[in-house]
């Protein structure tokens, strides 16, 4: 059973930065595409960033220079710093994981509220 345990979230000043982890278990996760996503109030669910199986990464442009991912292979982890919060950040923060076999995200975490205060 392939689970994503997204932790880290919370409250924080426009400006401020956190840190999201996001824990896998039961799936190869050396050979999956890592994503974030997000989902603010009354908001389509969208793209933050993410890292491929071959580490390259790519970040939708909202984000681009203030957000970074990276992963750790040994600890079946992928995280994402974010810097230079504003308020329009305020989310739920999703982990989600792409097999290099599909064409789609095909597993998610439960998500991690991140609150980013003016």
């Amino acid at each position: 059973q392939v689970q994503l345990v997204e932790s880290g979230g919370g409250l924080v000043q426009a400006g401020g930065s956190l840190r999201l982890s996001c824990s896998a278990s039961g799936l190869s996760f050396v050979t999956n595409t890592m994503g974030w996503f997000r989902q603010a109030p009354g908001k389509e669910r969208e793209f933050v960033g993410a890292m491929t199986w071959t580490t390259y990464t790519y970040y939708a442009d909202s984000v681009k220079g203030r957000f970074t991912i990276s992963r750790d292979n040994a600890k079946n982890a992928v995280t994402l710093d974010m810097n230079s919060l504003k308020p329009e950040d305020t989310a739920v923060y999703y982990c989600a994981a792409r097999p290099n076999t599909s064409g789609k995200y095909d597993y998610w975490g439960q998500g991690t509220q991140v609150t980013v205060s003016s």
